[in-house]
């Protein structure tokens, strides 16, 4: 797997996966398994654009489940071509949408794959529709485990602040790391 910083990668076509992957979660990583399949299938790599630090852990100071190495070593696991890095912070987070867009646009991708509830730019203005005048986009439902609860990195958060390991564990796929 290659890593990129953003707006320095360019590809002749792709299928690229956005999102902030704040510990590679098994939804995540359903997310990017379907993704994989189509880049496979179309003969094409894998790019994943994600954020460090997550846009949460950055506005709302959240645990940050996974270190960026961490992060990229799940990542590689998964399969992964290319990742890009967006450094987010201040000036990243007050872009246009309109500036996401034309970034990307640099991947080529034949495809995107985000989550249901994806926004970007400024004041989250952007988001699945917005991406849909412009590509061609598949989103993955929530996806729930076992006990029909959803996984997300919230609630794998809020786990581990009750000392709930073991089911934060069982969300992530992964041992813990970071907390």
């Amino acid at each position: 797997m290659r890593i990129y910083s953003c707006d320095t990668l360019n590809l002749t076509a792709s299928v690229l996966v956005i999102g902030a992957f704040d510990g590679v979660h098994r939804g995540h990583q359903q997310l990017i398994r379907q993704a994989k399949t189509q880049a496979d299938w179309m003969q094409v790599p894998l790019v994943v654009y994600t954020f460090d630090p997550p846009p949460r852990v950055h506005f709302q100071k959240k645990l940050q489940l996974a270190s960026l190495p961490v992060k990229l070593e799940r990542l590689q696991r998964l399969d992964v071509d290319h990742t890009v890095v967006a450094p987010f912070d201040s000036f990243y987070a007050s872009r246009e949408a309109k500036v996401f867009l034309n970034e990307i646009r640099n991947m080529n991708p034949l495809s995107i794959w985000v989550g249901k509830d994806f926004k970007f730019g400024v004041n989250r203005n952007g988001d699945i529709d917005t991406l849909k005048q412009n590509f061609h986009v598949n989103s993955l439902d929530l996806v729930c485990c076992q006990d029909g609860e959803i996984i997300s990195s919230t609630r794998i958060r809020h786990l581990i602040a009750n000392n709930m390991t073991a089911k934060a564990e069982q969300l992530l796929g992964w041992q813990t790391v970071n907390v």
